[in-house]
C-alpha cells in the first residue's frame, strides 16, 4: 500500500517544555520516542501529534456541532505533515464502572450473547431436560398423533402456584364466555361469587373446549380455534388432558419443559446482559455480589448487654428513643438492658434485629391495674440496610457498609445472570461457565465446540466464531491469558487495562491509522514482552503507524526507527538529542544510548544486606488464586516481589499485606483478603503504601500544595515584620481563596475567553500579570522574594534559598533527591509527566520523618522512568534502607530486580497456574531455580 508521503513531519513543536523542535517520523514503521522521565516524550506524542489528530477530526464537524463538544486547543506547533487518523491508547481510560468487564470492554460478551440467542439450547430448571417449542400446526398435528378417537380437554393456565382468593379472577373469565375451570386438579363450574382459600398455592386453567378427537372438518376448525383461544388466554402455553386416563400435556409456543409446564420467553441477546433488567439477576442487579447484615458486626461480644453498648450501632444505653422500645420489647419477653445479650430470648431478638409492629398489656400486680403499650420498631438490621440502600450521605453508607460483608450473590453464584438464561447451553456448558474461563481454557473450549454441536448451529454460529476465536487470540498475544471475562475492569492494573485496548484495536483491523502508545510494557514480564512486541509489529505490518513512548531496553532495540529527547529533564530538556534506526543510536554518546550499549549501567552491589534478623511472617493466604500461600519478609532490608502478570503478586501484598498492616496501625475498614494469620507486627511501627493513582488533576495543584511545603512557605511570610505588622495570615498568601489573591483571575494566572465555537483561549491575566496574588500581597517579601517569586523558583533553587528553614528544606531537599529539582514548586499537576507525578509522591510519603522502623510498599515505581531516573530512585531507597526501613517493591523491571537483598518469586504461570512462591532469597540463590521465569531473565543480567 504506497502512500504520496512517507513521513509524518512536525515542524515548530513548542508544548510545554518542547524547543521549538522539528521532526520527521516515517509513516508505517514502529518507532519508539523516548529520554528521561519529563524530557517532553508525551509533549511530542499526546500533547502534539495526537492532539493535532484529534482537532482536525473534530473540525470536521458543522460548528453547530462543535459548539456541544467544546472545542479542543490547537497545540502549539506550526505545522504538521502527513498525519492519518490517530488512535491514543493510554493507561488511564479504563472505565472504573463495577457493570464493566474484561469481556464488555473486549466485546467478546457482546459476541457470546449473540451465540447463545441464537444457538444454545435451552434446559429447564426443574427437571434438566431439553425445552421444546411448537407452531401452532405442530401443536395441532401432535393432537391427532397422540389423542384420535379419544375425549380431550383444551385448558389455559392462568394462574401457577400463587396464593390468592382470586373472585375477580373467576367473574372477569366468567365475563368472557367461559362456564368451566380446573382449579387444582379438579374441573369445577362457575358460579357467581366464586373464590378459593387465599393462603394457600393455587394452579388455575380455564376450560377452552371439550373435544372429541376425530378427522372431519368440523372437528378440525374447533381444534384450531380453540388452540388460538387457549394461547391468547394462556400467554402462548396450553394444556391438554385426556378424558378418561386424566394425563396431562403441554404445549407452548415459547421454549417450554414437556415435563413440568415451565417456559422461558424466547432468547434474545439482551437475556444474557447483566445490564438489561431482562438478564441481570435481580437479586443482585447484575452486580454479582450483594451487600449482607453480618450480625457478629453488630453485635461483636454477645456476653455484654444493650445497656453497656452491646449493639455496635446503637452504643451504651441514652435516653432515645430507641432504647425506650427496646424496653418495651424487654416488658414483653421479660428481660432487662442489663441482662447479657446471649440470654435475651430468640423471638425477642428477632424483634430487635427486623422489627415488630405489636401491641400488648401488661398487668401491674401492685397497682392492679392494666397498662397498653404499643411496640413499632425498624428493626436494627432494617434500619442499617435501608440508610445503606436509600441515604443520600456518603458518610452515613460509610456507617452502614461498616455492619455489612460484600459476599457473593448467592442466586445468581457470582454470574451476574437470572437462573432462566444460565440454563441456555451449548456442550454442556451455560454462558455463566464460559466467563469463569481463564482466556487459555476459553480458547481451547471454542477450539472444540464445533465436534459437538449440530449441523444447523454450526451454519448459525459459524461467523460468530470467527469473531470470538480472533478477538481471544489477541488477548493471548498481549500476554492476557490468565484473565477471565468476568473480572471486573477496575480491578486491572494501567498496563492491563491498556493491552485490552490494544488486543480490541488489533481486533478492529484498521489499517492507515497512527496508534500513539503510552509505555505498553507497564506491568508485563520480560517472558510476556516478546508477545508485545510482536502485537505491535503486526499492527505495523497490516500497514498502520506505530509510534510508542517507551523506555524497555528491549522495545528501542526492536524498533525501526528511535527518537531520543533530552538532554536533560524539564526546562533542560525539549531538544531531539538522536534520531535513526537503533544501530544509528548506539553511535550517539546519549545517556540511553550508553545505558543501550553497557557504557553505563546500574551496578550491582557488591554485598546483600541481611537485615536486623527479625521477620514479618504472613502464613495461608488465600485470596484471588493464591494457593494457600506463606511468606516470610525480612525486615531492614529490601525485598522485590516478582512473577509474571496475573501470578498474585498485587493479591498478595495489595490486597493482602498491606490492609492487615493498615488495619493495625490506622484502623483502616479496607478488609484484607483471607490469610491464617500473622507474626512480626511489633517490629515494626507504621506503614507507607505509594502506588500508581494519579496525583491532583487540577490546574490549582501543583508540587508545592501536593507535598505540603507551601503550607510551611505560607507560614514563613507571615512571620516577616512587613506581614506581622499588617495582621496578614496564611490565608492571606493562598491563591484558592480570596483575600491575597488576584480577584480578576481567581489566583489561577490566567483568563479564559469563551470562543463559543472555537477552543477557549487563555490570556495571561492583565491585572496581576499572571503572578496571581494582589499587589498588597506581592509586597511582603522574604530574602527580597515575594511569594509568587518562590512558586516560580526550581526546585534546586529552592534547596539553597530554605536551606536555613529544616521544616522546609527537608521536603524540597527531598524532591530533589527523587531526581526532580528542575521543576517549578508552582508548576500545574495537570502538566506533569507519568512519571514525574509518582516521583513527587514518592518525595511527599520519603519526607514524612521515618523511624527506621517503616514498612514501606511500592507498586512498580519504575512507572515512566528512563534507566537514568531508576539508579536516581534506587539510590533514594537505598538510604531508607540504609537507615535500617524495610522496602517491599512489586516489580518487572531487571534493573530494580538485580538490586533487591532479597526476592519473592510469585508463579509459576498467571491466572490459576500461578499463586504458589515458586522460590525465595537472594538474587544469586534465586538464578538456581529451574522452574522461575523471573530467574531465567535475572541470569543474563547478572552475568
Amino acid at each position: 500500500m504506497q502512500h504520496t508521503e512517507e513521513t509524518i513531519e512536525i515542524i515548530g513543536a513548542r508544548a510545554h517544555n518542547l524547543k521549538n523542535i522539528d521532526v520527521t517520523i516515517p509513516r508505517e514503521k514502529l518507532v519508539v520516542i523516548t529520554g528521561l522521565s519529563g524530557s517532553g516524550k508525551s509533549s511530542l506524542a499526546f500533547d502534539t501529534i495526537y492532539a493535532e489528530g484529534q482537532r482536525r477530526y473534530i473540525e470536521t464537524f458543522s460548528a453547530y456541532a462543535r459548539q456541544f463538544l467544546g472545542g479542543l486547543e490547537r497545540p502549539d506547533v506550526d505545522k504538521i505533515d502527513g498525519l492519518s487518523p490517530v488512535i491514543a491508547i493510554e493507561q488511564k481510560t479504563t472505565n472504573k464502572s463495577p457493570r464493566s468487564t474484561v469481556g464488555t470492554i473486549t466485546e467478546i460478551y457482546d459476541f457470546l450473547r449473540l451465540l447463545y440467542a441464537r444457538a444454545a439450547d435451552a434446559y429447564s430448571y426443574n427437571t434438566g431436560e431439553k425445552m421444546i417449542s411448537y407452531s401452532d400446526d405442530k401443536i395441532k398435528e401432535l393432537i391427532y398423533e397422540e389423542f384420535e378417537g379419544k375425549r380431550i380437554n383444551i385448558l389455559s393456565p392462568v394462574v401457577r402456584s400463587r396464593k390468592g382468593h382470586y373472585r375477580e379472577l373467576f367473574e372477569q373469565i366468567a365475563k368472557q364466555g367461559f362456564l368451566k375451570v380446573r382449579v387444582d386438579g379438579e374441573i369445577r363450574d362457575l358460579d357467581h361469587g366464586m373464590k378459593v382459600d387465599r393462603y394457600k398455592t393455587h394452579d388455575i386453567e380455564i376450560v377452552i373446549d371439550r373435544i372429541a378427537v376425530k378427522q372431519d372438518e368440523d372437528t378440525d376448525k374447533r381444534i384450531t380455534e380453540a388452540i388460538k383461544v387457549a394461547m391468547h388466554h394462556g400467554d402462548d402455553i396450553l394444556m391438554v388432558i385426556e378424558h378418561e386416563s386424566n394425563e396431562v400435556r403441554f404445549y407452548s409456543r415459547s421454549l417450554m419443559c414437556p415435563t413440568s409446564g415451565i417456559s422461558y420467553p424466547s432468547p434474545e441477546p439482551n437475556n444474557f446482559s447483566f445490564n438489561s433488567p431482562k438478564g441481570a439477576c435481580p437479586d443482585c442487579n447484575g452486580l454479582g455480589i450483594v451487600n449482607e447484615i453480618n450480625i457478629n458486626k453488630i453485635i461483636p461480644n454477645p456476653k455484654t448487654s444493650i445497656k453497656n453498648g452491646g449493639f455496635a450501632p446503637l452504643g451504651e444505653q441514652k435516653s432515645t428513643w430507641i432504647f425506650k422500645q427496646l424496653e418495651l420489647i424487654g416488658e414483653k419477653f421479660g428481660f432487662k438492658l442489663s441482662d447479657p445479650i446471649e440470654s435475651i430470648p430468640a423471638e425477642a431478638m428477632d424483634m430487635i434485629l427486623n422489627g415488630g409492629n405489636e401491641k400488648f398489656s401488661v398487668v401491674s400486680k401492685v397497682m392492679g391495674i392494666t397498662k397498653d403499650y404499643k411496640i413499632d420498631f425498624e428493626g436494627i438490621s432494617n434500619f442499617i440496610k435501608n440508610q445503606f440502600e436509600q441515604s443520600d450521605s456518603q458518610s452515613i453508607k460509610r456507617w452502614a457498609k461498616e455492619f455489612m460483608d460484600e459476599n457473593e450473590c448467592s442466586a445468581c453464584g457470582g454470574s451476574r445472570l437470572r437462573k432462566e438464561s444460565l440454563y441456555f447451553k451449548l456442550n454442556d456448558k451455560s454462558i455463566g461457565d464460559l466467563v469463569q474461563m481463564d482466556v487459555v481454557e476459553l480458547a481451547q473450549w471454542f477450539e472444540e465446540l464445533p465436534q459437538h454441536i449440530s449441523e444447523k448451529q454450526q451454519i448459525i454460529a459459524s461467523e460468530i466464531l470467527k469473531e470470538i476465536k480472533a478477538r481471544i487470540r489477541f488477548l493471548l498475544d498481549v500476554g492476557l491469558d490468565y484473565l477471565n471475562l468476568n473480572r471486573s475492569s477496575k480491578t486491572l492494573s494501567g498496563g492491563e487495562a491498556q493491552r485490552i485496548r490494544l488486543a480490541t484495536q488489533i481486533g478492529s483491523q484498521l489499517v492507515g491509522v497512527l496508534y500513539i502508545l503510552d509505555e505498553p510494557s507497564i506491568g508485563l514480564h520480560q517472558r510476556d514482552n516478546e508477545r508485545l512486541i510482536k502485537s505491535l509489529e503486526s499492527l505495523r505490518d497490516i500497514g498502520n503507524s506505530v509510534l510508542v513512548v517507551e523506555h524497555d531496553k528491549d522495545m528501542i532495540e526492536r524498533a525501526d526507527y528511535v527518537i531520543d529527547i533530552g538532554p536533560k529533564a524539564g526546562r533542560f530538556g525539549g531538544q531531539i538529542i538522536s534520531q535513526g534506526t537503533p544501530k544509528e543510536l548506539l553511535k550517539e554518546n546519549t545517556i540511553t544510548a550508553q545505558y543501550i550499549s553497557g557504557k553505563m549501567q546500574i551496578e550491582i552491589p557488591t554485598e546483600r544486606r541481611t537485615g536486623n534478623g527479625k521477620s514479618l511472617k504472613l502464613t495461608g493466604a488465600t485470596g484471588n488464586n493464591l494457593k494457600n500461600v506463606s511468606v516470610e519478609f525480612p525486615l531492614g532490608t529490601m525485598i522485590c516481589v516478582t512473577g509474571v502478570s496475573g501470578s498474585g503478586k498485587s493479591t498478595l501484598i495489595n490486597e493482602t499485606l498491606y490492609p492487615i498492616l493498615n488495619t493495625h496501625f490506622y484502623n483502616a475498614v479496607k478488609k484484607p483478603q483471607p490469610y491464617k494469620k500473622i507474626e512480626g507486627l511489633e517490629h515494626i511501627d507504621k506503614v507507607i503504601d505509594i502506588d500508581q493513582s494519579p496525583i491532583g488533576r487540577t490546574p490549582r495543584s501543583n508540587p508545592a500544595t501536593y507535598t505540603d511545603v507551601f503550607s510551611e512557605i505560607r507560614s514563613l511570610f507571615t512571620q516577616t515584620p512587613e506581614a506581622m505588622i499588617r495582621g496578614y495570615k496564611p490565608g492571606r498568601f493562598s491563591f484558592n481563596v480570596s483575600g491575597g489573591r488576584c480577584e480578576t483571575c481567581e489566583g489561577s494566572g490566567v483568563r479564559t475567553i469563551e470562543m463559543s465555537f472555537l477552543p477557549d483561549v487563555y490570556v495571561e491575566c492583565e491585572t496581576c500579570q499572571g503572578k496571581r496574588f494582589n499587589r498588597e500581597t506581592l509586597e511582603i517579601r522574604y530574602k527580597g522574594k515575594s511569594i509568587s517569586d518562590v512558586l516560580n523558583m526550581t526546585v534546586d533553587e529552592a534547596v539553597d534559598f530554605f536551606e536555613n528553614i529544616p521544616k522546609i528544606y527537608r521536603k524540597v531537599k527531598t524532591i530533589q533527591d527523587v531526581g526532580l529539582g528542575y521543576i517549578t514548586l508552582g508548576q500545574q499537576s495537570t502538566t506533569l509527566s507519568g512519571g514525574e507525578a509518582q516521583r513527587i509522591k514518592l518525595a511527599t510519603e520519603l519526607s514524612k520523618k521515618d523511624t527506621g522502623n517503616t514498612f514501606y510498599i511500592l507498586d512498580e515505581p519504575t512507572t515512566g522512568l528512563h534507566f537514568e531516573d531508576i539508579r536516581i530512585l534506587m539510590d533514594v531507597i537505598n538510604k531508607l534502607v540504609e537507615k535500617g526501613n524495610t522496602v517491599v517493591i512489586i516489580e518487572h523491571n531487571l534493573d530494580v530486580i538485580k538490586l533487591a537483598d532479597y526476592i519473592i518469586d510469585i508463579g509459576p504461570e498467571g491466572g490459576k497456574g500461578g499463586g504458589t512462591v515458586v522460590c525465595s532469597g537472594t538474587p544469586e540463590e534465586v538464578i538456581k531455580n529451574k522452574k522461575s521465569h523471573t530467574a531465567l531473565f535475572l541470569k543474563k543480567e547478572l552475568s
